[in-house]
């Protein structure tokens, strides 16, 4: 049996994509729900960053926009080195559901590491994907 290669959430939200689409694709969004500030190119190649007041910081890549449906990125794999190519995609799936919204979010690539860094990666993203819709949700019911 091979490792893991996804990490796939859904949740449904009750507020309309538009809504849902601003909050994972702007940096005022990205910047108070997944960190303590972001900035963002959105198109394909644009770049991206999170920071969080602890001092981390996340680069991405974004690969997918279709508004306001499918937003993909690619960033670097939790538990490698900084300076490891090596990266995950991730992708949010938009589809309205009456006044609401089903969001998706798929992340793959966890199949490229093996033994204990992809223990470290796949089951840190999969606690942090836990935590971070939490957010989203949070965040949108207050906004």
């Amino acid at each position: 049996m091979g490792f893991p290669d996804r990490i796939e959430r859904t949740v449904e939200l009750a507020h309309p994509p538009q809504k849902v689409w601003a909050a994972i694709t702007t940096a005022e969004g990205l910047g108070t729900w997944f960190g303590n500030e972001a900035r963002i190119d959105l198109r394909p190649g644009g770049e991206a960053w999170m920071r969080w007041d602890e001092g981390d910081r996340q680069d991405l890549r974004v690969e997918r926009v279709e508004e306001p449906r499918i937003f993909g990125f690619t960033w670097p794999i939790y538990g490698l080195a900084a300076d490891d190519p090596r990266r995950t995609y991730v992708e949010f799936t938009l589809e309205p559901v009456g006044t609401g919204t089903r969001l998706t979010v798929v992340e793959t690539g966890f199949a490229q590491l093996d033994g204990e860094a992809h223990k470290t990666a796949h089951s840190g993203n999969v606690d942090g994907w836990m935590k971070e819709l939490g957010e989203l949700v949070t965040y949108l019911d207050a906004a």
